[in-house]
């Protein structure tokens, strides 16, 4: 932090109390972005992520500093923290009964809708121009929705028929083949453009293979211990450990930790019979590390590498919501000629993937974690996805209403 106190004055500019004073800060202006958004049509997640970018516009042109290092290397232990309670919470969703309940019409659409964004838009920007690490990275990035403005607009809907009962089990395992995507994606595109392909092709199996053991070996364990304490505390302190072995150990260890957390998440909830009770005590204390993590994102950005990022944010939002729209044609098309469209009116939409442009935090870590593994993407990458989540979110309702209606 710059001495910005005159020095008569008897106050110590401890960089570490300074960090501790803004975290209250941010969750203080967190609550006053939360009472806007209870009073108007905007999300809360896009305030949050406005609110980051208000810090960007202080740090970088008020005080003169550079972008990224709002919080010296608090920043990223909390982003990771974040990213890992979600991946952790969507891998509860990936159960042999949900599956089974969700059927393969939900699962159909779903990789249909992944397959056509990631093509696409890879696709898509690889041949405007733009390298191969920004295409795939995007490409990637693009096949994440953001479940929480779905479901809440279908329940502010109170829609029950089959169009909103697809959409709700689209979401419930839609990020899940976002990380899946994005884990595989990072792996094989750091062998594609390393100069070492063996050494590449073996970090990439052990980032996967070696999050999929991590998550093993954290979550049998926790399968037995779940539900052998007591609600309360002592459950709380299972879940916060299970949280912060997950980050820490995947970080030391060089393996992806969105990956770990699902297995370890997805083991929990198929083997332990209590498992919702680690959950909840995750969603419990989860939205103050949501908090930190949308305004952290936008602080990030660099603001004198914004016309840069223009016309790739632009290209970027129409590739995407063309390619849910076609993905999602598609996948009724197909649906429709084999017999199983029902003939009535609960049928389902030839625009039903336009429900799917939601994109928030999950979007938004992806982009994080693709700039921490290739530094010299983050000028390009951060503001683009950053840009273009505060815009899907603001037109993701209207296209869900669209879509109900």
């Amino acid at each position: 932090m710059p001495d910005i106190l005159p020095a008569w004055l008897p106050f110590e500019m401890d960089a570490s109390y300074i960090n501790i004073l803004l975290l209250g800060l941010i969750l203080s202006l967190s609550i006053l972005a939360d009472t806007i958004a209870k009073r108007t049509a905007i999300p809360r997640i896009s305030l949050l992520v406005l609110l980051g970018i208000g810090i960007a516009v202080v740090q970088q042109v008020f005080l003169g500093q550079g972008g990224g290092n709002l919080l010296d290397g608090l920043g990223e232990p909390l982003i990771q923290l974040a990213l890992v309670m979600v991946a952790f919470l969507l891998g509860s969703e990936l159960t042999v009964k949900r599956l089974k309940v969700t059927g393969p019409l939900v699962m159909f659409i779903s990789l249909m809708v992944v397959l056509t964004s990631f093509v696409l838009v890879g696709l898509g920007i690889w041949l405007l121009g733009f390298s191969l690490a920004i295409a795939v990275s995007l490409a990637a990035i693009s096949v994440a929705t953001d479940p929480a403005t779905l479901s809440e607009s279908i329940r502010e809907s109170h829609d029950t028929r089959l169009r909103a009962k697809v959409l709700l089990g689209i979401v419930a395992i839609d990020d899940g083949w976002g990380i899946l995507v994005f884990g595989l994606s990072m792996a094989v595109l750091g062998w594609v453009i390393s100069s070492n392909g063996e050494i590449a092709l073996l970090h990439a199996a052990w980032e996967l293979g070696g999050a999929l053991l991590l998550g093993t070996i954290i979550g049998l364990p926790a399968t037995w211990l779940t539900g052998r304490l007591k609600p309360g505390e002592p459950t709380q302190v299972e879940a916060l450990a299970l949280i912060l072995l997950l980050t820490g150990l995947s970080t030391l260890l060089g393996v992806s930790a969105l990956l770990a957390s699902m297995v370890t998440g997805s083991l929990i909830a198929n083997f332990s019979f209590h498992h919702k009770r680690s959950f909840r005590e995750i969603e419990h204390i989860e939205w103050p590390f949501l908090v930190f993590f949308f305004v952290l994102s936008g602080a990030s950005i660099d603001l004198y590498q914004l016309n840069d990022a223009l016309w790739l944010t632009l290209a970027y939002i129409l590739l995407r919501t063309f390619s849910r729209l076609l993905g999602g044609w598609l996948a009724i098309g197909w649906i429709s000629h084999s017999g199983h469209q029902r003939q009535d009116d609960d049928h389902l939409p030839a625009d039903l993937g336009l429900a799917l442009t939601p994109q928030a935090g999950v979007a938004i870590g992806m982009a994080l974690l693709a700039a921490e593994r290739f530094p010299e993407l983050q000028s390009l990458l951060l503001p683009v996805v950053v840009g273009s989540t505060l815009v899907f979110e603001l037109i993701g309702p209207l296209l869900i209403r669209r879509v109900l209606r």
